[in-house]
C-alpha cells in the first residue's frame, strides 16, 4: 500500500483487526505495519489513538446499524422489511459485534456507542413492527425481545447453517406478527 492512505481505509483497517484481534489491538503502530505503512500515515488522520478509537466507534455505528437500515429499506420494495432485516443478521458471523461489546464491557466511550445503536436498532425494529399494524406498546415489547435473540445470537461461536436460519427466522417472524 502507499503512504496516501484515507482516514476511511484505517477505519476499515481498524475494524477488521478489531473483529480478529480485539480492542487491545488498535494501536497505530500494529495497523501500520498491517497496512506496510508509516505511523505517520495513521497521524495525518487522527490527533491520538483516542480520536481513532472515536472514529472507530462511529464507523462501526455507519456499517453495524445505518447502512444495514439502509440497505434493507432499498430492498423491501420486493419484500417485508423485517424478514429481510432478520435475514440479514441472523445469516453473518457477528465477530464485530461481539468485539465491540467486550471493548464496551471495560471501556466507557465505548459502552455509549454500544448503547447508542442498541437504541437506534431497537427504534428501528420498533418502528417496522408499528408499520405493520402493532399497536405502540405490542412493537416495543416485540423488539425488545428480537433484539434479545439477536444479542444471544452474537455471542454464539458458530454461524447458524442455512436450514436452521430460515428455521428460526420464520418462527421469529411468526411471534413478531401474532
Amino acid at each position: 500500500m502507499s503512504d496516501q492512505l484515507s482516514a476511511r481505509d484505517w477505519l476499515d483497517q481498524g475494524l477488521k483487526t478489531l473483529a480478529g484481534s480485539g480492542f487491545t489491538a488498535l494501536k497505530a503502530e500494529p495497523l501500520a505495519k498491517a497496512m506496510g505503512v508509516s505511523r505517520g500515515s495513521f497521524y495525518w488522520h487522527f490527533a491520538d489513538i483516542a480520536a481513532f478509537h472515536a472514529a472507530i466507534l462511529s464507523h462501526w455505528r455507519e456499517v453495524a446499524a445505518e447502512q444495514i437500515i439502509a440497505n434493507v429499506e432499498a430492498g423491501s420494495k420486493d419484500d417485508a422489511p423485517l424478514a429481510l432485516l432478520l435475514r440479514r443478521v441472523f445469516g453473518e458471523r457477528l465477530t464485530l459485534e461481539k468485539a465491540v461489546r467486550t471493548w464496551a464491557s471495560v471501556d466507557a466511550t465505548a459502552r455509549a456507542a454500544v448503547q447508542a445503536i442498541d437504541r437506534r436498532r431497537l427504534g428501528y425494529v420498533e418502528s417496522l413492527l408499528a408499520q405493520a399494524g402493532l399497536s405502540a406498546d405490542v412493537a416495543r415489547a416485540r423488539a425488545q425481545i428480537l433484539y434479545w435473540a439477536f444479542l444471544g445470537f452474537a455471542w454464539s461461536d458458530q454461524p447458524l447453517p442455512k436450514a436452521r436460519q430460515q428455521a428460526v427466522v420464520e418462527e421469529l417472524l411468526r411471534m413478531a406478527a401474532s
